[in-house]
């Protein structure tokens, strides 16, 4: 449902985890290992997330998240909460990069809010808005093993219906912005009909402004039927490829407003105001301005604190030179 959320033109935002402060890392090794309590870690888990909350601040993004401070894996930290689950050794995702994958061995069960208590927590601390974020229905399906349903398409209307209780709760706790990460469609773009189905199933109804994140895959396949997709704002991957998906894009409908990745996460070398506004000029020769909103390529995680911190500020201030000449 398109809402009016009051924001300038080239809203900025970003898409969802900062890295994790070693304080709070070592903290989790303990929890696990059960030298500290739950209530210990969360104290922490709050402290990280009101610094990412000022962090935001400081830069001056119009959009904010609360920086996923309590989450690990984006599929399994879902799956522990959920029923229906158990959870896998150590699988290998890539390079040295290890997860454990869910297991989905009975009914998939809703059974408590999953992300509420950390977004109010953020919105008490800003006027900004602070997205509701979520793994995407597809997602959830395409990284865990199925050894209770019958086909790909039940498992993924199952996951549709709990996350729809968990929209339903953040909307009930005054979230206007929910972001519904569908990475896994980047490279399964045959199947992109059913997570279209999926992400109605979550969002259709609700009075929020809907934003599905996709990164990282064969977009060549994806553009010709990105116009399925049944959400406010498409948000993509673009600088890390230097703006070929721009082109991949040209000739295909496109009727979503576009989250627009100006800042390479996966390099320590800060994508400077300069090349963002060449971006920005560039994405301009394909969508109109109150299209556009601007953030990078993908969550932050992988970066420091310091060089999350400069990559958002040149980010910004790109946009705001942009909104003073229109």
């Amino acid at each position: 449902m398109k809402i009016d959320l009051n924001l300038p033109l080239f809203p900025t935002t970003t898409v969802g985890s900062f890295p994790k402060p070693k304080y709070l890392v070592e903290a989790r090794a303990k929890f696990y290992k059960n030298e500290i309590s739950r209530e210990n870690l969360l104290q922490l888990e709050e402290k990280a997330t009101a610094e990412f909350i000022a962090l935001q601040e400081k830069v001056g993004l119009d959009v904010f998240v609360d920086g996923e401070a309590e989450r690990g894996d984006m599929a399994t930290f879902f799956a522990e909460r959920l029923g229906g689950f158990e959870i896998s050794e150590p699988v290998r995702s890539y390079g040295n990069r290890y997860y454990k994958k869910p297991r989905i061995v009975d009914a998939i069960e809703f059974r408590e809010p999953m992300t509420k208590h950390f977004f109010e927590f953020a919105q008490k601390l800003t006027s900004k808005p602070v997205k509701g974020m979520l793994t995407g229905p597809y997602t959830m399906m395409d990284w865990s093993f199925n050894e209770h349903y019958n086909s790909r398409e039940e498992v993924v209307r199952a996951f549709a219906k709990v996350l729809r209780k968990e929209a339903e709760e953040l909307q009930k706790a005054g979230c206007k912005i929910i972001q519904v990460d569908e990475p896994a469609l980047s490279v399964r773009s045959d199947e992109i009909e059913l997570a279209a189905e999926g992400l109605r199933l979550v969002t259709e109804g609700l009075e929020m402004y809907s934003i599905t994140h996709i990164c990282y895959g064969a977009f060549e396949h994806l553009a010709p039927k990105i116009k399925l997709l049944p959400v406010d704002q498409i948000d993509l991957e673009f600088a890390g490829r230097d703006f070929e998906l721009l082109d991949q894009l040209k000739g295909h409908e496109f009727p979503q407003d576009v989250g627009l990745g100006v800042y390479d996460v996966h390099t320590h070398k800060t994508t400077p105001k300069e090349k963002v506004a060449e971006y920005l000029e560039k994405a301009l020769t394909y969508f109109k301005p109150e299209q556009i909103w601007i953030d990078p390529d993908c969550g932050l995680k992988t970066r420091s604190l310091s060089e999350s911190e400069e990559g958002l500020r040149e980010m910004v201030l790109a946009a705001g030179e942009l909104r003073n000449k229109k």
